[in-house]
């Protein structure tokens, strides 16, 4: 269905408008008082009430309208927010989310009973003073409006939003007709008109505002109080007091920033709420942003791979040519090449705050499920990650903070006996690390019991009884499919499915996983994976006569090797680079190369962590931009290699997975301490 489909852009929408709510629902259940959240919540419940209606959807405009009704009430302070009534509205959120995305299969009976649930959990809030007012609360408003010339391209409808302000009284509605052109220039999906509206009501300002919650922050609004009433004279937040040149008035019409602004600070300390309001609509408006399919990004991202091939194959023709306008061109739409490739992965790079956001909920209704108190603490959210790693990473968090809290948070009493506070913690955290990004999901429970794990693994016959295993080697079965330690089968663990998946999808994405543990402290689970699956700055390096690519970002130095170490020992040997001993590896022995090697070889210190190794090659070639492709499933136990790619002559270099050679650099160097 095409993008541009007004349903489509609705749903899309909503998916924001109900992950915005569910996040400020969560919040709420730590602040339940906080009026700005209360707010907030009851705005994005306004706007897909009214969007809904305007696009179809009634089921789910007719039952967010009763949610909205409950938090309108809480908002006038006629009800109190509670943890169980914010548990129900989290329930309602799920539902409304059923009933845009696939309304067939909403089930009324659990419409009926999500709604009575709703309702039980209000509690009554303090009784609302009422002055006496002579003029019966009516007021005269005088309104003006006008939409963006795009409004009704996007599914605006000016017309239904005058008649719900006309619903709330008596009004004179008079079109403003000053801005329409000449009949041949004008476009037919463009809002040029303009209303101003009279309006007699005993209705609040509040409701008036309503009428435009969804479209304020793009349209021009000016809503004014055309005669003093009981409400101003009760010194509410929106009125002013009356001036002796006339009637009090007040507006919330936009107004042109001045000329020499105020600085920053001095600015938010002075001004008015309205100020306040335009100064977020600009800021919002000067960081717009579109939205653009998935896959075209692929798409977009799989030419400009190609690119980059191409224009690595022209470089090497223009290093052979003495023609200095072709080396010209060669240089030009490298750098070309460069900039579009940087500006395409930018692009691609979202903060992995986005997904750690979904797992608020997640703790929130597993600790109420099983009656454990748990806090999610989240590190590291602006942490950047290519899109396609991210999209793949929600299903193995999930299944590892579930076992987090159901396996390894105890309860509270249990907790409390063993010395530690009743409620657990949870910490999802990210952090660059050259080449990759860190994933850690740490836990403060019980940890994992090695003997229970070492006894069912013997019992399945997956290690032998007299095997001596690292705690390491031995965790690691957890990863093997079917195994659980559970002996009870329950809704949330037992079957041995999970954790194989977690495996198996974190390896698809060319990363690693790591899990350690220790008693009554808790566990940790480290997920290592590549910062983008697509292009990356590499050097490309001789070994005899095959070629090969190390990430550029995980290169410390290169450095020449010492005439001395040149026959040296097969395995692992040390440089001594400005006083510290650093470990390299000969890779002309790993990948056995048959030529003889070159005179003056060179050493490539790379660091993956805090550890570091040196590589030793025949020849430091140059950068060269690399699109990885991935090995087929025949070459994918191969540890040494993350990849492959290809080189301008056509020819392929095989990718070096850094942190596996460091890693095996690190084991011979404490195998050659334990020998001596």
């Amino acid at each position: 269905m095409s993008p541009t489909n007004p349903i489509e852009i609705f749903k899309q929408e909503a998916q924001e408008l109900l992950a915005q709510l569910e996040a400020t629902l969560l919040d709420l259940d730590c602040t339940p008082d906080d009026p700005d959240l209360i707010d907030a919540a009851f705005r994005a419940l306004h706007t897909i009430k009214g969007s809904g209606a305007m696009f179809g959807f009634e089921a789910a405009a007719a039952f967010t309208h009763h949610v909205e009704t409950v938090f309108d009430q809480i908002r006038q302070g006629k009800a109190r927010l509670t943890r169980d009534l914010i548990a129900v509205a989290l329930r309602a959120r799920d539902h409304m989310r059923l009933l845009i995305e696939r309304p067939e299969k909403a089930d009324p009976a659990a419409e009926e009973a999500l709604l009575a649930a709703l309702h039980d959990s209000l509690s009554p809030g303090e009784a609302v003073p009422v002055v006496p007012c002579e003029a019966a609360g009516e007021r005269v408003w005088r309104v003006s409006m006008r939409l963006p010339r795009d409004a009704m391209i996007n599914g605006t409808n000016p017309l239904l939003l005058v008649d719900e302000l006309r619903s709330l009284g008596e009004s004179i509605v008079t079109p403003v007709t000053d801005t329409i052109p000449r009949l041949q220039e004008i476009d037919p999906s463009a809002c040029y008109m303009a209303w101003e509206i009279t309006l007699k009501t005993s209705k609040p300002r509040s409701e008036i505002e309503d009428v435009f919650i969804f479209v304020r922050d793009e349209m021009e609004l000016e809503i004014a109080l055309a005669e003093t009433s009981c409400e101003d004279a009760q010194g509410k937040p929106d009125a002013q007091e009356p001036t002796p040149s006339g009637p009090a008035e007040e507006t919330l019409s936009e107004r042109e920033p001045p000329e020499a602004p105020a600085p920053q600070g001095e600015a938010d300390a002075h001004a008015t709420p309205a100020e306040q309001q335009r100064v977020r609509r600009e800021t919002t408006k000067n960081h717009a942003s579109i939205r653009v399919p998935a896959d075209r990004l692929d798409e977009l991202m799989d030419r400009v791979g190609e690119l980059v091939i191409t224009q690595s194959r022209l470089k090497q023709i223009a290093a052979s040519s003495s023609d200095q306008q072709v080396r010209a061109v060669a240089e030009e739409i490298e750098r070309l090449a460069l900039e579009l490739r940087d500006t395409t992965m930018g692009i691609r790079m979202v903060p992995i705050g986005s997904l750690f956001g979904r797992f608020r909920r997640v703790v929130h209704d597993l600790s109420r499920d099983l009656g454990k108190e748990v806090e999610l603490i989240m590190e590291g959210e602006e942490t950047e990650l290519d899109k396609t790693v991210v999209e793949q990473l929600n299903d193995p968090l999930v299944h590892l903070i579930r076992n987090s809290i159901d396996h390894g948070i105890e309860k509270p009493a249990d907790r409390i006996a063993s010395g530690k506070a009743p409620a657990g913690q949870i910490t999802l955290s990210a952090r660059h690390a050259g080449t990759e990004v860190h994933i850690t999901i740490i836990d403060d429970g019980r940890g994992l019991n090695r003997d229970r794990i070492r006894a069912r693994a013997i019992e399945r016959g997956l290690i032998s009884a007299d095997g001596a295993l690292s705690d390491a080697e031995l965790f690691q079965v957890v990863f093997l499919p079917g195994f659980s330690t559970v002996s009870e089968v329950t809704n949330l663990s037992g079957r041995g499915v999970g954790m194989d998946v977690v495996k198996r999808t974190i390896e698809a994405l060319r990363g690693r996983i790591e899990l350690s543990s220790m008693p009554n402290r808790g566990a940790k689970v480290t997920l290592r994976l590549p910062l983008t699956l697509a292009i990356i700055d590499g050097l490309l390096v001789r070994v005899g006569d095959a070629r090969y690519v190390l990430p550029l970002a995980a290169i410390e130095e290169c450095v020449e090797l010492p005439a001395d170490d040149k026959g040296g020992s097969r395995g692992c040997s040390f440089l001594n680079i400005r006083g510290e001993l650093v470990p390299f590896l000969r890779l002309r022995e790993l990948f056995a190369a048959k030529t003889p090697p070159d005179r003056y070889q060179k050493v490539v210190v790379v660091a993956a962590g805090d550890l570091k190794a040196g590589l030793v090659v025949d020849q430091v070639i140059g950068n060269h931009q690399t699109v990885i492709k991935s090995l087929s499933k025949l070459h994918a136990g191969i540890e040494m290699f993350s990849g492959a790619t290809i080189l301008g002559d056509g020819a392929v270099a095989l990718i070096l997975d850094i942190p596996h050679l460091v890693q095996f650099g690190q084991i011979a160097e404490e195998q050659l301490r334990a020998a001596a």
